[in-house]
């Protein structure tokens, strides 16, 4: 059994996840535990909710976070001053990139899209689509067509039709 209470162990992570907090290493010279003894707390605490000073939303990565988990992550360091943001981020888990990419998403989200043609969604929108799929296939295929009776004419221009009064060689 650990010498130490459950809330001593709180109170030392505390101490060592709040902003500007000493580090294991400082806070082990000071108290004279040791600094692995240190780290393991802070570990064990970022596993276990209620310990640690403030996580990220139930401890999922921040990719993992719902909209409205990132708007208000993206919300609150807006308002908070720069020398704040670095430990508001830390305490977070976040990094900067991870609030200027949901900003932009935001932006985004926010910015007025064309209106999509009805008929689109409808199955004569559909049908239309087909149509027009079927129009290129058949012009592409003519194009083509084109191309081989072209090329056929040239190739008779230049060695003669087929059809020339050239008599087979016997063997005689």
């Amino acid at each position: 059994m650990s010498p130490y209470s459950e809330t001593f162990k709180a109170e030392m992570v505390k101490k060592m996840t709040a902003p500007g907090g000493p580090s294991a290493n400082a806070l082990s010279g000071e108290l004279g535990i040791h600094q692995s003894t240190l780290s393991r707390w802070c570990r064990q605490a970022s596993r276990v909710d209620g310990m640690s000073h403030e996580k990220s939303p139930q401890g999922r990565r921040p990719q993992d976070w719902t909209a409205a988990e990132k708007l208000d992550a993206a919300l609150e360091a807006s308002s908070l001053p720069e020398q704040d943001l670095g430990g508001f981020l830390r305490r977070r888990g976040l990094h900067r990139s991870h609030l200027d990419q949901w900003r932009q998403q935001m932006l985004v989200g926010l910015e007025e899209k064309p209106r999509q043609r009805r008929s689109a969604k409808t199955a004569e929108g559909r049908r239309l689509r087909e149509l027009e799929k079927e129009l290129r296939r058949k012009n592409a295929a003519l194009a083509e067509t084109a191309a081989l009776l072209v090329l056929k004419k040239k190739a008779s221009a230049i060695w003669g039709d087929g059809d020339d009064t050239m008599t087979p060689r016997s063997g005689k």
